[in-house]
């Protein structure tokens, strides 16, 4: 097999064992690249000189760790030193940072290799960007880490950061046919990060397997347990709707409870574990934390260099909601009280199992789909982690979505084992 159809874990073993270098690894990436990316429109930056340096680097010196000779794509919506960081925005062009995001800077202290920068939707909002679907250019591959989730599904890169606020990795993990984890709120390091809502916005991964996505995910969070899970076998599994599930389509609901009904004849335990009613502004809620915190996040833009902001995105943060700090202080206090009360929720439940979207990918390059299936979760400050699930009757892939409650790093590496169980049952 060529270097581009291992997964990351592989290629870390065989560079390591010196089966390959990582200038064989690089030389075949970049080649994928040049193949797929006039079509797919997935990175911002490529610069082959730098990719070829960095592995030269790497195969002269010292074993570094985890991700040794590893390619990795990284949102450009981090920053990082050797490369142009834009931030979806013409406001930014050819902005050079001085230095890279801090879980840039712990990806490459374990070895990695930056190929280069993915697309970003502008500043990681609701925005579409120039990326298209890697099965079918006439739809979405999701947002806003369009670049990330693109490029790995398409094999241009093993590994790649992303970004969610809403729904930004896991719903187009889901799309695109992928693994996407977004830790626990405050497990991967902000710093280097551009924040459009402060209270939400999480750094998080997308990864072919999940083994792969605890791989980069334990180097960045420099947490090594977290690249030696285990599988938790046939786990106790919360079925959760949600609210929203009136947002989803009949092709997407079905395909759900396809999901599910499988699970439980693999041997997971199936309890309901719908939200209470007390969880019923959760999704107002959510909004109202966006709306105030995005206008204040990117003040300086609009205030600034209002011509280059999207009218979307102004429409957004100028709207007159996103000025009330007494309304804004309120849903922060609901949001802390549905987070301690979620523990309870789950409690003696291994993961909640929920849609990771509302169907397959939307036709359309318009809008980056519907986030009804994320962002209540991403207000739980929890661990998301979607896996692939088939194929809808579109031909376009589909994710399920396991979801724990905020933890720590150990609520995390419990999900992750779980998720792994499940993929086992699903691919």
């Amino acid at each position: 097999m060529k270097p581009h159809e291992l997964g990351a874990r592989e290629l870390a073993r065989r560079i390591a064992r010196g089966e390959l270098t990582a200038l064989e690894v690089v030389q075949d990436f970049l080649a994928e690249v040049a193949a797929r990316e006039g079509e797919l429109h997935a990175w911002t930056r490529i610069d082959a000189d730098f990719a070829l340096r960095q592995a030269r680097e790497l195969d002269a010196g010292v074993y570094r760790g985890l991700l040794h000779g590893v390619p990795v794509g990284v949102k450009d919506i981090f920053d990082t030193a050797d490369l142009p960081t834009e931030y979806g925005s013409p406001i930014y062009k050819g902005h050079r940072p001085a230095w890279d995001a801090a879980c840039v800077a712990a990806a490459r202290a374990a070895g990695a290799l930056i190929l280069g920068k993915t697309v970003t939707t502008e500043f990681a909002t609701m925005v579409p960007a120039a990326t298209v679907h890697p099965r079918n250019p006439r739809h979405t591959p999701g947002g806003s880490s369009s670049g990330s989730a693109a490029a790995v599904a398409a094999r241009m890169v093993p590994l790649a950061y992303g970004t969610q606020t809403v729904g930004s990795i896991v719903r187009p993990a889901a799309y695109c046919g992928v693994v996407g984890y977004k830790p626990s709120y405050g497990l991967l390091s902000r710093s280097g990060m551009k924040m459009g809502a402060e209270s939400l916005d999480t750094p998080g991964v997308l990864a072919r397997s999940v083994e792969d996505a605890t791989l980069i995910a334990a180097a960045s969070a420099m947490l090594p347990e977290l690249a030696h899970l285990g599988v938790i076998e046939q786990p106790r599994l919360g079925v959760c709707r949600s609210p929203n599930w009136k947002h989803m389509s009949r092709e997407g609901a079905a395909a759900f409870e396809k999901v599910v009904d499988r699970l439980g004849r693999e041997g997971a335990k199936l309890v309901d574990a719908e939200l209470p009613e007390s969880f019923g502004e959760l999704d107002e809620t959510a909004q109202r934390i966006l709306t105030y915190e995005m206008a204040r996040g990117l003040a300086h833009e609009v205030a600034q260099f209002r011509g280059n902001v999207h009218p979307m995105l102004l429409a957004r943060v100028e709207d007159p909601a996103a000025s009330e700090h007494k309304h804004y202080t309120i849903a922060l206090k609901y949001a802390a009280e549905c987070r301690r009360q979620f523990v309870q929720h789950a409690d003696g439940i291994d993961a909640i199992v929920t849609p990771s979207a509302t169907g397959e990918a939307p036709f359309g390059l318009e809008s980056t789909g519907n986030t009804a299936m994320n962002r209540l979760w991403t207000l739980l400050h929890g661990p998301c982690v979607t896996v692939p699930a088939g194929d809808g009757p579109g031909g376009l892939p589909l994710g399920v979505q396991l979801v724990r409650p905020y933890g720590g790093d150990r609520a995390d590496a419990h999900l992750l084992a779980v998720a792994r169980w499940v993929e086992g049952v699903l691919t």
